[in-house]
């Protein structure tokens, strides 16, 4: 794929790399384009449990791409105002195309993770920093607004209002160290220890049920959406007692306990 690798470093875990390094791994669209492909390709494999999302280079990514690129695909004919609207859709669908993964997504934060870049990094379930890392909210320096791809939903409930508000006015950049001090990422590390880290997380959560490890991703998106305590119990109970009584793996983890070894989960 241009611009977009994938790898499989580790059993049933693949890292999706943006690999255009010279641009930082900007928002251009013959990057985009192959993300979306990248984001299809390893939901469907079902030899992977674990996705990993990085940047090569210095940077995660840096947002828009001030540099020439190419058009968003299939545009001839449009008016320019159809062209801005195709091109805004296939961009604001990354995010919710990290969600729709079955699989968790850790976000190694490798470098700038700047306006759309900064966005794309909050579609990760989890995120871990590199000490060289640094987050921008850049449409409000250039001219414009620094809700996009879903920021205004997504920040508020990951650091909290105010906060969110006080980033996305102000432009200002939010550091490795703030952000794992702001609950923005989970921790940070080391730039050499960054991949190394994410992936022996990957290899935690891989030891886990399958399937409980996706439902609880989906309940965990959805209970960002849940309208009351009331209805995000409704759905856990129902969610719970699914894998609870179509799979022997609480007995497997009775058993393993007993045994003193790791469970073996085959849902």
């Amino acid at each position: 794929m241009r611009h977009v690798r994938i790898e499989k470093p580790r059993p049933h875990t693949s890292v999706i790399v943006l690999d255009r390094p010279e641009r930082m791994n900007s928002m251009a669209f013959e990057a985009m384009g192959p993300l979306h492909e990248a984001i299809e390709e390893v939901g469907q494999d079902n030899d992977t449990w674990c996705v990993i999302l990085t940047g090569a280079g210095r940077g995660f990514c840096s947002g828009a791409d001030t540099q020439e690129s190419e058009p968003p695909p299939n545009i001839g004919g449009l008016t320019l105002t159809r062209i801005a609207t195709r091109a805004m859709t296939i961009l604001s669908d990354l995010v919710p195309a990290l969600r729709r993964m079955p699989q968790p997504v850790i976000g190694a934060i490798n470098g700038a993770a700047i306006g759309g870049g900064m966005c794309l990094s909050l579609g990760a379930d989890i995120r871990i920093a590199a000490e060289s890392a640094y987050f921008r909210a850049a449409g409000i320096n250039n001219g414009l607004t620094a809700a996009e791809l879903g920021m205004s939903f997504l920040l508020p409930r990951a650091i909290g209002a105010s906060r969110a508000f006080e980033i996305m006015l102000s432009g200002r950049d939010v550091s490795a160290e703030e952000a794992a001090g702001i609950g923005l990422v989970s921790r940070t590390v080391p730039d050499e220890e960054l991949m190394s880290t994410a992936l022996d997380l990957a290899d935690q959560i891989n030891g886990w049920s399958t399937q409980g490890v996706q439902l609880t991703k989906r309940m965990l998106w959805s209970g960002l959406e849940a309208g009351s305590l009331a209805a995000a119990i409704e759905l856990e109970s129902h969610t719970q007692l699914f894998v609870r009584l179509t799979t022997q793996n609480f007995e497997e983890a009775t058993r393993a306990r007993k045994e003193g070894r790791p469970p073996d989960f085959s849902d």
